[in-house]
């Protein structure tokens, strides 16, 4: 595996922006997006604002956006020496570190702007949540488990969004904030994996390698664990037989995705990325049950 940085140019093409705020890997746009459409789904029973749900979904993409270029600041020395992400504009010198930091104070001026929409507990719950998000990036230095940092941070749009439908944070919420960092560190684990080999010779610290041989039961205690919290939910909410279908589906799912990881220590990084984006559409199928689980 080569650590040699790419030989580019400075670039300040809308592709290389384009490619600093990961739009052209939509998943990881869309996998924030989903719990805040979960959150705002089920606080209003499948009856929520149009422009409500407008807000929310620019909201995600720019706070989404926010975060992937604060990795990248952080990362820009780290990210060259891993195979994975040596490409990336700030880590191959495509984009200049000037230009990321415009891009991060647009992005973040776009989520301030759009959250003024909000009720005041999801507006502040969205100025609470900024700190997480810069100092995401940072938790893989220091602490073992920072994909429990990124579930938290993933969590906030649970409670940004359900707060921006009533107001108030419900046991509810907390149940499906719950949720969300359950399933957060089975995917983002899963995600991790590939990265093992380089991030055990830079010194850097993920959940794929706290958990060391027992990491694909890890993932499955996670997975078992949002089925249950997802279980729970829809009995507290009184949902009907379209959420309990989309549950069954997910479950299954999810029971394939751990098969497979179990077959080997090691597969090709294709097959982790492949499940990590299966997670997206998993996402989108309990949104489906959750509508049809309100009003059937």
């Amino acid at each position: 595996m080569t650590s040699t940085q790419p030989d580019y140019k400075p670039s300040t093409s809308w592709g290389e922006i384009i490619r600093l705020l990961r739009w052209h890997k939509p998943e990881g746009r869309l996998i924030l997006m989903i719990p805040a459409l979960w959150a705002v789904i089920l606080a209003s029973r499948a009856e929520p604002p149009a422009l409500l749900v407008l807000v929310i979904i620019a909201g995600t993409i720019a706070t989404s956006a926010a975060g992937c270029v604060v990795n990248d600041l952080w990362d820009h020395n780290i990210d060259p020496q891993v195979e994975r992400t040596r490409t990336r504009p700030l880590a191959a010198k495509t984009l200049t570190i000037q230009v990321g930091v415009v891009v991060l104070l647009i992005s973040l001026l776009c989520a301030f702007g759009l959250s003024l929409y909000l009720t005041p507990l999801s507006f502040w719950l969205s100025v609470a949540a900024v700190p997480v998000i810069i100092l995401y990036p940072l938790a893989k230095r220091f602490f073992p488990v920072p994909q429990l940092v990124l579930s938290i941070a993933w969590g906030f749009a649970v409670l940004i969004s359900w707060s921006a439908v009533t107001g108030s944070l419900t046991l509810g919420t907390g149940i499906l904030w719950g949720v969300t960092v359950l399933w957060t560190l089975g995917f983002d684990t899963i995600y991790a994996m590939p990265d093992r080999p380089d991030d055990r010779r830079l010194g850097v610290n993920s959940s794929a390698l706290f958990f060391g041989q027992y990491v694909e039961w890890a993932i499955a205690s996670f997975l078992l664990g949002t089925v249950v919290l997802l279980g729970i939910l829809g009995h507290f909410l009184a949902l009907h037989i379209g959420y309990w279908v989309s549950l069954a589906i997910a479950t299954v799912l999810w029971g394939r995705e751990v098969w497979i990881l179990r077959r080997s220590a090691q597969l090709p990084a294709k097959v982790y990325g492949q499940l990590f984006r299966e997670n997206v559409w998993i996402g989108f199928i309990l949104l489906t049950g959750m509508i049809f689980g309100c009003r059937l």
